[in-house]
């Protein structure tokens, strides 16, 4: 008999402390990586690196989860990105990812990001922020929304590319 799987983070009544739009962000990234780990961390570095009928590569998938995050919660901050964020950006598509070195930017990203995404104060969610540089206007809420709606949608296509890579 198999152990049956956990069911999604949200469902595992964890985090309880937390305020729960900031919870929701925050299993929504874990879903992420545990996502990101069951589909794409078996896959060699070709298959990570492949650039297969034209999409993205998975490591490209992988780092923009990553530094994206880092990228919208630096927004969310109230703070411009550095000169290392937006040198980070130019080499997203790189086909030279490591797989060690891959998930452990992308584990290191996401225990940075619990830690910022629990620091926000609930009372300041609806504060107004500008984001990119046409400093379009958003709120601190609507950008944590984004870093996992975002994730999610990258997510999404790490794991279709893994499955054909996989077939």
């Amino acid at each position: 008999m198999t152990e049956p799987a956990l069911p999604e983070p949200w469902l595992r009544g964890t985090l309880t402390e937390v305020p729960p739009l900031q919870r929701a962000i925050l299993h929504s990234l874990e879903l992420a990586y545990e996502d990101l780990l069951r589909w794409c961390a078996p896959l060699t570095r070709e298959q990570l690196n492949a650039r297969s009928f034209g999409v993205a590569p998975i490591a490209f998938q992988i780092r923009h989860i990553a530094r994206s995050i880092d990228r919208l919660l630096t927004y969310a901050e109230a703070r411009d990105l550095s000169d290392q964020q937006f040198a980070a950006l130019k080499s997203e598509m790189a086909e030279d990812a490591e797989p060690n070195e891959l998930f452990a930017e992308l584990r290191e990203t996401l225990s940075r990001a619990s830690e910022r995404v629990r620091a926000f104060d609930p009372a300041q969610l609806e504060r107004t922020v500008s984001v990119g540089r046409k400093r379009l206007p958003t709120t601190v809420a609507g950008l944590l929304v984004h870093v996992a709606e975002h994730t999610q949608r990258h997510v999404g296509q790490a794991i279709t590319t893994a499955k054909i890579m996989l077939a």
